[in-house]
């Protein structure tokens, strides 16, 4: 019998982003942890920009009422821009986790100087808005771009995994920071590799995110309902945002 169930929400519609993203958590659950690996059925098929975000975010929402009627206890945001979490985290009633909040927390019980390694130029900048806003801009020596989409990294030629390699080896060469963050659900694959390789800290927010809700499970802590995470004011919603009701 499951100790936990924890659902894993890749906010893009890529089905093989989303069974990467389930390894990779999975390979850290704790035995008896049930993960449960999602991605809406609309949207945007990957997450690239503020634009995307807000059409993600809906979806966010959408797979964290269905988790919790499957029996989700703590959730995952699997992208790097954690859209639509605090929204996600009145709508639930267990520990909602963002995976670059996960990351740059993790990283900070390491070293105290991180890299974060992305996709896009756009990225790096949202990156560092979510560096300020959860106070670990001082923490970040600097963000480095790949200059690929995001799906790349599900190509198949090996081309965005080389470029996440080399950018990751001009971190350490360059910022002199202890640990490395990626910064894609994408690239949830490649930690323990470049761990080994580069011989420092390369943290995946998926896995990070993973452990931090059993974590919250196993000390009987969730969202708090008091303030301004309580649950949405009931009034109705029209359209297709119904569903949300």
């Amino acid at each position: 019998m499951s100790q936990f169930c924890i659902q894993v929400i890749n906010p893009n519609t890529s089905p093989e982003m989303t069974d990467t993203i389930a390894s990779a958590a999975r390979s850290v659950a704790a035995p008896g942890t049930t993960i449960l690996a999602c991605c809406p059925s609309q949207g945007v098929e990957s997450i690239e920009g503020h634009f995307d975000e807000a059409i993600a975010a809906i979806g966010v929402l959408e797979q964290i009422k269905q988790g919790k009627t499957q029996g989700a206890q703590g959730h995952v945001i699997a992208c790097f821009g954690d859209p639509g979490l605090l929204a996600a985290r009145e709508l639930a009633s267990g520990p909602v986790i963002g995976i670059a909040e996960a990351a740059m927390h993790m990283a900070t019980l390491v070293a105290t100087r991180f890299s974060i390694v992305t996709t896009l130029p756009r990225t790096v900048i949202i990156a560092r808005h979510l560096l300020r806003q959860y106070g670990f801009e001082h923490h970040c020596a600097a963000l480095h771009a790949i200059d690929l989409p995001v799906l790349a990294l599900e190509d198949g030629t090996g081309l965005a995994q080389q470029k996440v390699r080399e950018r990751c080896i001009q971190a350490k060469r360059e910022d002199h920071s202890g640990a490395i963050v990626l910064g894609c659900g994408g690239m949830a694959n490649l930690a323990c590799e470049l761990t080994q390789e580069l011989g420092i800290p390369v943290i995946d927010g998926v896995t990070a995110a993973v452990k931090m809700v059993e974590s919250l499970l196993t000390l009987g802590l969730g969202t708090s309902k008091y303030g301004d995470l309580a649950y949405p004011n009931k009034k109705p919603l029209s359209g297709c945002f119904e569903q949300l009701c």
